[in-house]
């Protein structure tokens, strides 16, 4: 395993929030504002300590310092952000308007891009205090706000993905048939932990017709010999996410079982050797979903190919028909084409991807052919 990356600075972090407010009067918005949540994390380095219903939020806009708008109780906690000496604390107190507050921060006829967790609550009350005001999501105002990793970000990601790797080793290890899916879910979470991350998002652990749902929650199931079994697992570490996908086997597989797997494998590599910088992203999912359809099992593939990953373990961009979007080397995303059979089995295959000057590069690297597990 790779060691400890050096923490983000509060230099990283005014280049972020720099960037964030020059991207947004770019798209035509006076400026961003951002709730507790991964946006607030990636550009401040602060999480409130718990989930509150007091008004915390960033507000960035071109030409105008940062200003970070926070409960007066919860200001020592934001003073100790490592973003934190980047940006100007402003605290209102409980019996206090926050909104009257944040107005004066605000172009009282601007629109705003709004992190996507924004309470309701604060969202109403910033348009009752500035009626003039509007506002847009990120995802769909600056989708691509986070998209583009940077060196750090990138060594983050890397090490994720090589946990996911050591994780996916020694599942192979383990006994599969006579247990329950979620013996061997658990046996997931604890590897990935054990390799490093803080958190874990998801073990998916799909055997046999279970494996035909495509986020099927590790069950009560027993594994039985003869079995397909679909793995997709990740989580956080160092804040850089992981998600990779295999399906093993359980004793031999038939001839079908092997076909499709090869028709996913087959897919899964003619859709990373077309990433490369400028093409849009829904050509990475055309690629594959062509493999598939050419198989005789296009019907069959009923979700996009991949979606982004960063701070959290989805986000923009998506690799999706209909997603124009150019990809731009430091973009991180899966490739995870499949199939799935209802009522019989499913195969799901998943690398995360970054583009890279001149292709892309996988940063999962685990062997894509079948395993055979007992």
């Amino acid at each position: 395993m790779t060691g400890t990356p050096a923490p983000f600075t509060a230099d990283d972090y005014q280049a972020r929030m720099e960037r964030a407010a020059r991207t947004a009067a770019d798209a035509g918005l006076a400026g961003v504002l951002v709730a507790p949540g991964p946006d607030l994390v990636w550009l401040t380095g602060y999480a409130p300590p718990a989930a509150t219903e007091r008004l915390t939020l960033l507000v960035l806009a071109a030409g105008q310092d940062p200003v970070l708008v926070v409960p007066t109780l919860e200001a020592p906690d934001a003073e100790k952000a490592a973003g934190a000496p980047a940006l100007t604390l402003r605290d209102w107190t409980d019996g206090k308007d926050p909104y009257a507050t944040t107005a004066p921060l605000l172009d009282a006829s601007g629109r705003f891009g709004v992190s996507d967790n924004a309470w309701a609550l604060h969202l109403l009350g910033l348009q009752k205090a500035l009626p003039g005001t509007s506002y847009v999501s990120l995802t769909e105002g600056l989708p691509m706000l986070r998209a583009v990793k940077d060196a750090a970000e990138l060594e983050r990601l890397a090490a994720a993905g090589e946990a996911a790797d050591a994780t996916y080793e020694e599942i192979l290890k383990v006994s599969f048939a006579g247990r329950r899916e979620s013996e061997v879910a658990g046996d997931l979470a604890d590897l990935l932990r054990r390799f490093g991350h803080s958190q874990v998002d998801f073990t998916v652990v799909g055997s046999g017709p279970n494996g035909a749902n495509p986020h099927h929650e590790a069950g009560a199931r027993v594994i039985e010999n003869g079995d397909m079994v679909v793995l997709d697992f990740g989580g956080l570490k160092h804040g850089y996410g992981s998600d990779t996908s295999r399906a093993v086997h359980v004793g031999e597989p038939s001839a079908e079982e092997r076909r499709v797997h090869d028709v996913v494998r087959e897919a899964q590599e003619a859709a990373f050797r077309a990433v490369r910088p400028g093409i849009a992203c829904q050509d990475v999912d055309r690629v594959a979903r062509a493999h598939i359809t050419e198989a005789g099992y296009g019907d069959r593939f009923i979700h996009r190919t991949g979606h982004g990953i960063g701070v959290t373990t989805h986000e923009p961009p998506y690799m999706i028909e209909g997603e124009e979007q150019p990809l731009v080397p430091g973009m991180c995303f899966s490739v995870e084409p499949g199939i799935y059979l209802p009522g019989r089995f499913g195969v799901r295959i998943e690398d995360i991807v970054t583009v890279t000057e001149d292709g892309g590069r996988r940063l999962n690297n685990t062997s894509r052919e079948m395993a055979v597990v007992h």
